[in-house]
């Protein structure tokens, strides 16, 4: 499972949405749950909870390949027969067969207004024929406690892996994307919540084997850190230096 806990700002504009990208690699397709949840949360005590939250699921082409509003309006019985049907109506979720290849989903909402919302995405393939190679997720980084906030699992078959986790700001700009945060630092959490480790810049440590592995950021003032990890969950905060909010990118590579 890959998740992210984000803002979503009001209006329809790109940047005022919460989007989880991902690749699949290899050779067979992938069967998944994407959902994308909001009041839900108000039970695990998230403040300023997205009310209607709308999702979409975008090919590399950037077409639209399938939406959701409310879970139940369709699929429901495999929603249901999966096990990862929401808790709210309200909610959005859908279900879907994807061959290898780069995907977007969009959470967005559905009435205009703002608030906290959810992204998951669950594998409920069986099979070493395909793997997540990267999931990445682009949000809004706000004060304090309103950092971007991604988590994936590393599942137990393989073992550890070797992983690269990334926090972009500065190069989003050369994307066209408007207000990037200017200097994004990343933490990584295991399970129990304990600080894995930390960075700011990523040139301050690391930078030999970030660059070996051809994922070293093209603005220094970005965060990255590489490290095996053991199987379990894990949790990736982005926060800006000295109180800075702005679009930011968490990104997860594994290399191994």
């Amino acid at each position: 499972m890959n998740a992210v806990l984000a803002f979503v700002a009001s209006g329809a504009a790109r940047n005022n949405q919460a989007i989880a990208g991902f690749i699949i690699s290899g050779t067979a397709s992938k069967d998944l749950v994407v959902r994308a949840l909001g009041p839900s949360l108000s039970q695990f005590g998230v403040p300023g909870v997205l009310g209607d939250p709308a999702l979409e699921i975008h090919d590399q082409s950037g077409a639209v390949i399938a939406t959701n509003h409310d879970w139940q309006e369709t699929q429901k019985a495999t929603l249901e027969a999966s096990g990862l049907a929401p808790q709210n109506d309200a909610e959005a979720a859908i279900r879907i067969t994807l061959p290898p290849g780069r995907y977007t989903a969009v959470m967005s909402s559905e009435t205009g207004m703002s608030g906290v919302g959810l992204v998951e995405l669950y594998d409920l393939s069986v099979g070493p024929d395909s793997k997540f190679a990267n999931i990445s997720t682009r949000g809004f980084v706000g004060n304090a406690d309103d950092g971007l906030i991604g988590g994936f699992i590393i599942g137990g078959a393989a073992g550890a892996s070797k992983v690269v986790t990334r926090a972009l700001g500065p190069s989003l700009s050369e994307l066209g994307v408007n207000g990037a945060l200017a200097d994004p630092n990343l933490e990584l959490h295991d399970a129990n919540g304990v600080l894995v480790t930390t960075n700011d810049n990523w040139e301050e440590s690391q930078a030999l084997d970030i660059e070996a592995a051809g994922l070293a950021p093209t603005d220094s003032r970005e965060a990255a850190s590489l490290g095996w990890l053991a199987p379990g969950a894990y949790t990736v905060i982005v926060r800006g230096s000295g109180g800075a909010t702005g679009v930011g990118l968490i990104e997860a590579y594994c290399v191994q």
